[in-house]
């Protein structure tokens, strides 16, 4: 692997261990066996390194989601979200330093235009991504389609929504079968309304 390759590594393992504010550049480049100036040659900075590791985690992610609803046998879109939603409940615990390292890292970029501007071309990727899952999932609309962008958009805001509300109170978020049953019940009330 290349310094680049190396640093994201690092930075990867450092978030896991350490989360995304107590993170030093010497702790990057101790951990990566890199020096000070390819961070700032590879990525401009510190944060725009932790970032970039955490849209890689989150893309990683975002892959498996994918996967497990795209190739889960249902009938239905609406089906294939509700065991997206629950492949990520369940996966939580698993990706908790994840979550708090974003949680840490939107904080900061407030104030930051230039973390700002990477995290809106993260979201802009991930929104993308899920977009051309949705038109694969649903019939008749094709990834360029607005709507199709509008529901990726809704299907990320539940995912960081639940993120959130687990990290501040994990114990009152609903399970993965408190999930399914609950929203079951919605779009079969949903279905029986319409005729």
């Amino acid at each position: 692997m290349g310094h680049r390759e190396d640093l994201l590594a690092a930075a990867g393992k450092l978030i896991s261990e350490k989360g995304y504010a107590r993170i030093t550049a010497r702790d990057l480049v101790a951990e990566s066996g890199t020096n000070l100036a390819s961070i700032g040659y590879h990525f401009g900075s510190k944060e725009a390194l932790l970032n970039a590791a955490i849209f890689d985690a989150f893309s990683d992610w975002t892959t498996y989601l994918a996967n497990t609803a795209m190739t889960a046998q249902v009938n239905s879109p609406h089906e294939r979200a509700v065991i997206t939603w629950a492949a990520m409940l369940n996966d939580f615990h698993d990706q908790q330093p994840l979550l708090v390292a974003v949680a840490e890292a939107l904080a900061q970029a407030e104030r930051t235009p230039e973390l700002r501007h990477q995290f809106a071309e993260q979201y802009r990727a991930i929104r993308s991504r899920v977009a051309g899952y949705v038109a694969e999932a649903v019939d008749g609309l094709s990834a360029e389609d607005p709507r199709t962008a509008a529901i990726a958009s809704f299907m990320i805001a539940v995912c960081d929504g639940f993120a959130m509300q687990w990290l501040i109170d994990a114990d009152n978020t609903p399970s993965p079968a408190e999930l399914i049953n609950g929203l079951t019940l919605l779009f079969d009330s949903v279905g029986r309304d319409s005729g």
